[in-house]
């Protein structure tokens, strides 16, 4: 027994020190990267300072993350290809130098380096980015990454520390990931599209704007900052695996239990709500549009009340009760939509608001542009572009009350910023940078 025992503290002297030697060298190189992050960091004036993001994404869903991240001080390096760049270049209305107004907008804030990743070098290249990098964000069909010898089993072995954010229509695994994602389809796939329209006609597209592709790139972003943090405490990096639809699906509140419990589907309720009413859009005597949110009974008996002037609507017998208004929808919503046609916009929301009725605008860009409140809070951010002139775009959110994001730049020219990156980031002289041009590997 003596013998056991000497033998096993024998055993955990040598286990100790091996342990204390890993960790000495494991210091050693922490140390070395920290001080490397302190280097790039400097005086830090936003959150993100000092983080490196490659970008190898196309069009919204994936680079719209890491727009997010450049608007609060990352440096992000949009990877396209040598030739076409990034398509996302020309969808919408194009401006005068050829890249579209969306492009200018929501590439704000990065750098583009062109690399075509298909050929050794290229990949070679690209490697070398992500080494010294923190976040790479890819949003190509699963397995293509791969194809070029660059998926996740690659990069993280050349960056052990790596957050990879991999946005895809459907994801990386089950039956359909190696379908086409678009927003169009998100949004369809993933429930939203079956609830827009009005009751018995055909589904609409719940708007022309992707809003399926925005949601993907905000919850990539936060994946991104939840893995960062994992690796702050254990220094490990991990992939996030994001399906655009499943972005669409998660905003679709009880649904999944009301059918899971009753067996309940929620069909098209046009302007209005399954929960409340009036709860939906109307028209107002100069032709404009206005939404009305009352969800309880209070805000009905404000509504009919002390702005309509009706106060025998409120009666039990009649509308005073939820259950009674939701059973007859169309008569609340008629009554409401008689009185709402009577006034102008402006009218209705000063009376509304004068008696705590819950009452939007529907705007137009236009009426964006004009209103005071939009202004008051910076929501639009005006740019001057070399050759362009003033440039509009939204402005940043959320706003942080210390360290608040900015716009410094509208999305770059094709590969203006290829050579300066390569040579600072990866050191290449002006003779490598101008053979890789020659062969056109950038």
């Amino acid at each position: 027994m003596v013998q056991e025992n000497d033998q096993a503290k024998d055993q955990m002297k040598v286990k100790t020190q091996e342990t204390q030697e890993k960790n000495s060298t494991e210091g050693g190189k922490e140390a070395e990267k920290t001080k490397e992050q302190a280097k790039r960091i400097g005086p830090r004036e936003l959150p993100l300072d000092g983080l490196r993001v490659v970008d190898v994404g196309t069009f919204i869903a994936g680079p719209y993350a890491a727009t997010i991240m450049g608007e609060f001080g990352a440096e992000v390096y949009h990877v396209e290809h040598p030739l076409a760049g990034d398509p996302f270049r020309r969808l919408g209305t194009p401006s005068d130098r050829g890249d579209t107004l969306v492009w200018l907008s929501e590439a704000r804030n990065k750098k583009s380096v062109t690399i075509d990743l298909r050929v050794p070098k290229g990949a070679e290249l690209f490697k070398g980015l992500i080494a010294k990098s923190d976040v790479c964000v890819e949003s190509f069909r699963p397995g293509m990454l791969e194809s070029w010898g660059l998926g996740w089993e690659e990069l993280s072995e050349v960056n052990p520390g790596l957050v990879m954010l991999r946005v895809t229509g459907y994801g990386q695994t089950g039956p359909y990931r190696d379908h086409a994602g678009f927003a169009h389809l998100a949004h369809a796939f993933g429930g939203l599209s079956y609830l827009s329209g009005f009751p018995g006609q055909t589904p609409v597209i719940p708007s022309s704007s992707p809003l399926g592709d925005y949601m993907s790139g905000l919850y990539g972003a936060i994946g991104v900052l939840m893995a960062l943090r994992y690796k702050d405490l254990t220094g490990e990096g991990q992939y996030i695996d994001l399906a655009g639809y499943e972005a669409v699906f998660r905003q679709l509140d009880e649904m999944a239990s009301a059918y899971g419990m009753f067996g309940k589907i929620r069909e098209r309720e046009g302007s209005g709500t399954v929960i409340a009413v009036p709860h939906g859009h109307f028209q107002t005597k100069d032709n404009k549009w206005v939404a009305i949110a009352c969800t309880n009974n209070k805000m009905f008996s404000r509504l009919v009340e002390d702005a309509m002037g009706r106060p025998e609507l409120a009666a039990e017998n009649l509308y005073g009760l939820k259950a009674s208004r939701l059973a007859r929808r169309d008569e609340v919503d008629a009554l409401v939509s008689e009185w709402t046609g009577s006034l102008t916009r402006d009218e209705l929301m000063e009376k509304c608001l004068a008696a705590q009725v819950p009452i939007g605008s529907l705007n137009s860009i236009a009426d964006i542009f004009a209103d005071p409140h939009f202004q008051a809070r910076n929501d639009l951010v005006h740019l001057e572009e070399d050759g362009l002139g003033e440039i509009v775009i939204p402005g940043v959110f959320p706003k942080l009350s210390e360290t608040p994001g900015r716009v410094t730049s509208l999305g770059p020219a094709l590969g203006k910023h290829t050579d300066e990156v390569l040579a600072t980031v990866l050191g290449l002289s002006t003779s490598e940078l101008a053979q890789l041009h020659k062969n056109k590997v950038i």
